[in-house]
């Protein structure tokens, strides 16, 4: 029997490699995917090119806040993997309007025609930006949110919408909340695709304040191997923290992209003001995933950046004219 789920964000950086892997040779079998996405600035079609035509994919372009079309979708699948999220932190600062209509509204309008449909299983991915920032440890699934900008504050809500609807109405929630990932098909306007871009067009790259800000980095591959047992092996109600298990400070993951790319410290990194809700330090503890699902990180951080690179030294042609469109 064929499982069909429905994938909102899909062609985003994280949601594509989740619906190429799904599909892949690799891929578990007995799925059908549609993907359901606005095509914003950051969602590239070309990032499905490897799926389209074949017999268990669907493409639907639309919005997560038009209830019409959710609540048609919902009533055709079995589960949800919900991507579809406005993600960038200084955007937000800018501007947060569309990341609470996007990231609110729309997680709300999903949520809500998923408990209508009688969806099964309901996966809401978010982010370790939710809990706020850490100086020291790591935090548990049960560590208060204490979201600290736009975005943060906008993915905090819809956690908390989308368990309300396990508590209040039975519905099988999962929620997810990774570390920062990296890996091809990055949108460039994020820190890794960014510095690459940048480094191998000669340009400088931006170092915020001091460059002691500490992230923890998560492969892609590690990150939806972590999606693929929370939706499969979860619990209901439950929320799943992902992490890479390599943290770095800002300054020396640029020394690594500066090797890497064979740039100069001096020539090719430009301090800048560190940016408004900017948070310290995120690490996430991730011992509930690893001892109810088995997961691991399998890819290391020297072999994933080194991949990285040599993707987007190879591939111009697909992020020089996303570069060109958002003026980076």
């Amino acid at each position: 029997m064929t499982t069909k789920i429905l994938v909102t964000g899909g062609a985003g950086f994280i949601g594509s490699h989740y619906v190429r892997t799904l599909l892949g040779p690799g891929g578990p079998g007995g799925v059908a995917v549609t993907v359901l996405d606005k095509l914003t600035y950051a969602g590239n079609p070309a990032n499905l090119d490897e799926v389209q035509g074949l017999p268990g994919f669907d493409f639907v372009h639309g919005d997560i806040c038009d209830a019409g079309l959710v609540a048609k979708l919902m009533a055709e699948h079995d589960q949800v993997v919900h991507f579809a999220a406005e993600s960038h932190v200084d955007r937000s600062i800018d501007g947060g309007a569309e990341f609470v209509r996007t990231n609110v509204v729309g997680t709300h309008t999903l949520v809500d025609a998923a408990h209508r449909a009688g969806v099964g299983t309901f996966v809401h991915i978010s982010t370790d930006e939710v809990y706020g920032s850490i100086d020291e440890g790591s935090w548990p699934e049960t560590h208060p949110l204490q979201p600290n900008s736009p975005y943060s504050s906008a993915k905090a809500s819809s956690d908390l919408i989308a368990l309300s609807y396990h508590r209040t109405h039975g519905l099988d929630v999962r929620v997810t909340r990774c570390s920062n990932n990296y890996g091809h098909h990055h949108f460039p306007e994020k820190v890794i695709p960014l510095f690459i871009t940048n480094l191998l067009d000669g340009r400088k790259v931006p170092l915020y304040g001091d460059g002691g800000n500490v992230r923890d980095w998560l492969h892609i591959d590690d990150h939806v191997q972590g999606i693929e047992l929370v939706r499969t092996k979860g619990r209901p109600g439950e929320v799943y923290n992902i992490g890479g298990g390599t943290e770095l400070s800002n300054k020396e993951l640029t020394r690594l992209l500066l090797d890497a790319c064979g740039a100069d410290w001096d020539t090719s990194v430009e301090y800048v003001t560190d940016r408004k809700g900017h948070d310290r330090r995120y690490s996430v503890d991730c011992t509930k995933i690893r001892d109810e699902l088995g997961y691991e990180p399998r890819k290391d951080f020297a072999t994933g950046l080194a991949e990285t690179v040599r993707w987007y030294r190879d591939n111009r042609a697909w992020w020089e004219p996303l570069k060109e469109r958002a003026a980076l």
